[in-house]
């Protein structure tokens, strides 16, 4: 979509969109009435004319003056008996549920053995990701390695090198905290103006999970290893492409870097890194080492070579930006987004995610008009350090474009940049590191589509 069709879809739409035009402004402006009386109101003002179109839409059958049939008639489920137990012993969703799974990109390069696929944003509720959906990335493949043959080594500046079996490992003491993980490529496409259709696929190389293991600190502590003078570790994977990462000492010191074996009550999933992964709260993905085997201490970073050719940022002057892998505050409303359709006019929850890599969300603001006039979300609990914060906002559609945004703050006061801000500083032929505002255009005929607000 050009500039021009932004621009006028930024004019049609009025600020007072975010309320019906027959005067449930005043519900806020005087706070006369509460949430629920503003959802009466919105879902009243819109009943006539809303409920059969909504309910061709969905392919269900229109209520007759006998009432709903689903309603009259009881189902088969409701006078039979049922299904027993899985036979295969481990849970599986509805099959009414089939389509929801991580998705590989269109646009990537395919070869014999896919590396990215993303998380189905839209479909998600809360801030856990089911391992099941959580987003991949792969250098070289993922493996299933057999627990009982798996090494977890130490050395470097250490008083004792030292090696772990996966029992020693899980033996020890362990914690379980709830982070996000963020490939540094995340949203890479949208510095390109190239627009991919869905939240899916801008935002969806994104989860978060409560993972489960040892900290680092105490297998280092365990080794004798040089707190003072050992500045960085090297972290390195066990999988083909000899994952190796810089990771700073004063991250591990904190006690939040993570030798994990756990993901959401479980052990690691193979592409997740099973049978041991390092969990690097707030830095980028790449660094959270899949496959974990070895832990080298040093007293400078190490420019491997996945640091010094790749995740590095292209600034204008053509210098690249090293080390910056702290994922910064962002957010993106989830629905409505770009490949969904409003069905009628009326009430709607505006939902998405905030997040960022310096610690917990302070606030999340959204816009429906393109930026001009914000309105507070509310955050919904828990929210944590590190992790993903779920929002919400009471918004009444009045039929009208519409462009919606989301702007996430963080405890350090740090801002979710606009593109234009973004591209001040970092100019236009970065791939890593987006974390400016997204924009969804929903057209009059309800359908919302991906475009750039500068």
């Amino acid at each position: 979509m050009n500039n021009n069709s932004i621009n006028s879809a930024r004019v049609q739409k009025a600020p007072e969109s975010f309320l019906t035009p027959s005067g449930i402004q005043e519900v806020f402006a005087e706070g006369k009435k509460g949430r629920r009386d503003f959802i009466r109101s919105a879902f009243a003002a819109a009943a006539a004319g809303a409920a059969a179109p909504m309910a061709l839409a969905q392919g269900n059958p229109v209520p007759t003056e006998g009432g709903d049939p689903h309603i009259l008639n009881l189902p088969e489920h409701a006078t039979s008996l049922g299904q027993g137990v899985a036979v295969e012993g481990y849970g599986k969703p509805s099959k009414f549920e089939s389509n929801l799974q991580r998705r590989q990109s269109p646009g990537l390069t395919q070869t014999n053995q896919a590396s990215v696929s993303f998380a189905p944003l839209q479909s998600l509720f809360g801030i856990v990701t089911p391992s099941g959906l959580h987003f991949e990335r792969h250098h070289q493949g993922w493996w299933d390695i057999d627990p009982s043959k798996h090494r977890f080594m130490i050395n470097g500046m250490v008083k004792q090198n030292m090696v772990f079996t996966m029992d020693e490992i899980m033996r020890l003491p362990s914690v379980s905290r709830f982070h996000f993980i963020e490939c540094g490529a995340n949203t890479a496409v949208d510095w390109g103006n190239v627009a991919v259709p869905t939240v899916q696929y801008t935002h969806g190389m994104i989860s978060c999970s409560e993972f489960t293991g040892v900290p680092l600190i105490t297998l280092l502590e365990l080794a004798g290893a040089d707190l003072k003078n050992g500045k960085f570790v090297l972290a390195e994977g066990g999988d083909g492409s000899s994952m190796t990462r810089t990771i700073p000492m004063s991250l591990i010191t904190s006690g939040e870097v993570l030798v994990a074996y756990g993901q959401n009550g479980e052990m690691l999933r193979p592409e997740n890194g099973y049978p041991l992964r390092l969990i690097v709260p707030g830095v980028q993905g790449v660094s959270w080492v899949k496959y974990l085997r070895r832990i080298e201490v040093g007293d400078k970073p190490y420019a491997a070579k996945d640091e010094a050719i790749h995740y590095m940022d292209l600034q204008p002057g053509g210098l690249h930006r090293q080390y910056t892998n702290i994922q910064e505050v962002k957010s993106v409303v989830t629905t409505p987004s770009g490949g969904q359709v409003l069905l009628d006019k009326g009430f709607y929850n505006i939902t998405g995610l905030a997040w960022s890599g310096k610690g917990k969300i302070q606030r999340v603001d959204v816009s429906v008009d393109g930026g001009r006039n914000w309105r507070q979300a509310r955050l919904e609990t828990p929210v944590l350090s590190k992790a993903l914060t779920r929002f919400n906002l009471d918004w009444v559609w009045d039929g009208k474009p519409a462009i919606i945004q989301s702007r996430a703050q963080d405890e350090t006061g740090h801002v979710q940049p606009t593109y234009q801000q973004l591209r001040g500083v970092r100019g236009t032929r970065s791939i890593y590191h987006n974390n400016a505002i997204q924009s969804w255009l929903v057209q009059e005929n309800g359908e919302v589509k991906n475009v750039q607000v500068s």
